[in-house]
């Protein structure tokens, strides 16, 4: 992706900030929409499927914490928060939201855009790597998985069962084991929670995957992941 065919997306209500911001963005080359309303914020990013989000915390409408956790039940798209109150940086440094970075306020303009930058760069050479001859791509340090070009909008635990299932291609893993994996991330632990997260798991996955997602259902046994297996139950 060129520098020019960046879009950032600026979601800021103060207008004199968001000019600011608007003008060091630019600068960059960059495309910059800027909206002031929260509630405003996922359709645009459904339309424009911007680059990056500069998401402020204190927002009209709908404030910056829910519309990142909406943003994150669709999309994977970088995201820097910016905030003003010191008690919300440790549910943002917790990745609670869903959220790539953060900023406080008073911030310079040139750390924004040295934030969004790395974001970018880390990003873009993700989706550079070759894809595994499975198609997926697990990225351990953002805690993130791709089928191709297409990162995956998956919540904590959803990332840790299907890291888990993708480790060993044709595996049958119990769902006792596939608790066990989760289980830091998730206090119910019942097998229908991996049941429930397997179907959520498979919804996103044959979003984007045409061939569905792999992930087999071995009766009595627990789950497998098979590239070539149709989603419906596998005979034990």
């Amino acid at each position: 992706m060129t520098p020019t065919a960046r879009r950032i997306l600026v979601v800021e209500d103060d207008a004199l900030i968001a000019d600011m911001l608007r003008n060091y963005l630019q600068a960059q080359g960059w495309q910059v929409q800027v909206l002031a309303d929260g509630l405003q914020v996922e359709p645009e990013v459904r339309r424009l499927e911007p680059s990056a989000v500069l998401l402020d915390i204190m927002l009209p409408g709908l404030d910056g914490i829910e519309v990142c956790r909406a943003l994150r039940r669709f999309s994977a798209v970088p995201i820097v928060m910016v905030t003003a109150r010191v008690d919300e940086i440790d549910r943002l440094i917790g990745l609670e939201v869903g959220a790539d970075d953060y900023v406080c306020k008073p911030f310079s303009p040139r750390e924004v855009v040295a934030r969004i930058k790395a974001l970018l760069r880390r990003a873009e050479g993700r989706l550079g790597q070759p894809a595994p001859a499975h198609g997926f791509i697990v990225d351990e340090g953002a805690c993130r998985i791709a089928w191709q070009d297409h990162w995956l909008p998956l919540t904590p635990v959803e990332y840790r069962l299907l890291r888990q299932l993708l480790a060993r291609p044709g595996h049958v893993f119990s769902r006792d084991r596939l608790l066990a994996s989760i289980h830091d991330e998730f206090r119910d632990t019942t097998d229908r929670a991996v049941d429930s997260h397997v179907k959520n798991l498979r919804r996103k996955i044959a979003a984007v995957r045409p061939q569905g997602s792999g992930i087999a259902s071995v009766y009595g046994a627990g789950y497998r992941f098979d590239p070539d297996e149709p989603d419906a139950a596998a005979a034990h």
